[in-house]
């Protein structure tokens, strides 16, 4: 029997919880023990009363960190705090966004940990229903929209009143991902008209079909990466594609930029320039603020005007709806445990597709690559 510990997440302004009483009850049906720090799920409204009908014991934090053999976590561990009272050689799961925490990592291996991060489950059949970073981002840009609604000077659909006729909202949305396709779906409902641009040919159809108009750029370079992520172009590219979306970005009511490369910093989309055309009321919210933003203006967690602009900066969208992106990302979490700890014992086959792409730490060694390449560059400089 393995001894499973969910702790309350300590990161400012998250709410979410990596596992709700519905999970719960089948980790322990699966032969698990699951013990829950007191007021874990106290921001996804998940009373201790609750876990503790599922069948979880409630601890205090330092003995579920010091006994539990895997940890069930959503965002990254305090290097010195939560990865330094780690069990050795216990194992933790959890959106650990490790290029941004390489202390964190160092941490980690020094321990002894097997850490399996969520960020990097790949993209196969398999492991659709292990794949947080859909799940999270689909209710990023469903809020995006609504944030961008609530701040702007105009209705979204079109109106026709006995005063006149209201004309509806111009959404630009560049990225069409999961969160921008999301973004597209929930600006049409709203009745804006909407157009999407994106660096990968594919995404075309998937636009059209939610009633979106897809912006046409030259395709000398595809976007398209390993797994249906995006991946980094050329400068060239990318300046052309400036270029040609800057005309539309000028045109609108609301920007939403969603654009990110995994393990690289966000790639710039909406420059200074650009916000410098727009008309004064608009709004641009950017999703990809954690990771440097796609807006050049772009402040992480704050919202400013910028030349009569709203630029919104809120980072960690999820966590503003965390009662249904808790249920998402724990379902997420239970799959993942179901896979590497069949029979209520975790068995980490390095052999399988999934645990070798998951595993970041194991062993006392770093075994992401690009993870590993950042700390070799950190340790020279």
């Amino acid at each position: 029997m393995s001894t499973l510990f969910v702790p309350r997440e300590r990161r400012p302004g998250e709410a979410r919880v990596a596992a709700t009483p519905e999970t719960v009850k089948r980790l322990i049906k699966e032969g698990h023990a699951v013990w829950v720090e007191g007021g874990a799920g106290d921001g996804a409204h998940l009373a201790d009363a609750a876990y503790e009908a599922a069948g979880a014991r409630l601890v205090e934090a330092r003995a579920g960190w010091e006994g539990a053999e895997l940890v069930l976590k959503v965002g990254p561990l305090e290097p010195d705090g939560e990865a330094a009272l780690l069990r050795r050689g216990a194992a933790v799961i959890g959106l650990l966004a490790p290029h941004q925490n390489l202390p964190m990592v160092q941490t980690l291996a020094a321990r002894g940990a097997s850490a399996l991060s969520m960020e990097l489950v790949p993209r196969i059949t398999r492991a659709q229903k292990m794949d947080a970073l859909s799940s999270q981002a689909s209710i990023a840009g469903y809020k995006a929209v609504l944030l961008a609604a609530a701040e702007l000077d105009k209705y979204f659909p079109l109106l026709m009143t006995a005063a006149g006729t209201v004309q509806p909202a111009r959404v630009v949305v560049m990225g069409a991902g999961v969160a921008g396709l999301q973004a597209v779906a929930t600006a049409r409902r709203l009745g804006a008209v909407v157009e999407v641009t994106d660096i990968r040919p594919a995404a075309k159809e998937q636009v059209l079909s939610l009633g979106g108009r897809f912006i046409d750029l030259p395709m000398q370079e595809s976007g398209e990466g390993a797994g249906g992520y995006a991946r980094e172009v050329s400068a060239d590219f990318l300046r052309r594609q400036q270029e040609i979306v800057a005309n539309h970005v000028a045109a609108a009511d609301v920007v939403i930029t969603t654009a990110l490369v995994p393990g690289k910093p966000a790639p710039r989309l909406v420059t200074k320039e650009m916000v410098e055309r727009m008309r004064t009321g608009a709004v641009i919210v950017d999703l990809a603020v954690e990771q440097g933003g796609n807006c050049e203006l772009s402040v992480p967690g704050e919202e400013v005007v910028r030349h009569g602009v709203k630029i919104i900066g809120r980072p960690n969208l999820p966590s503003t709806v965390p009662g249904d992106a808790s249920m998402l990302y724990a379902r997420n979490v239970l799959e993942v445990v179901l896979h590497v700890a069949k029979g209520g014992t975790l068995q980490l086959d390095t052999a399988d597709e999934i645990v070798a792409a998951m595993l970041l730490t194991h062993g006392g060694e770093v075994l992401h690559g690009p993870t590993a390449e950042k700390l070799k560059e950190a340790r020279a400089c």
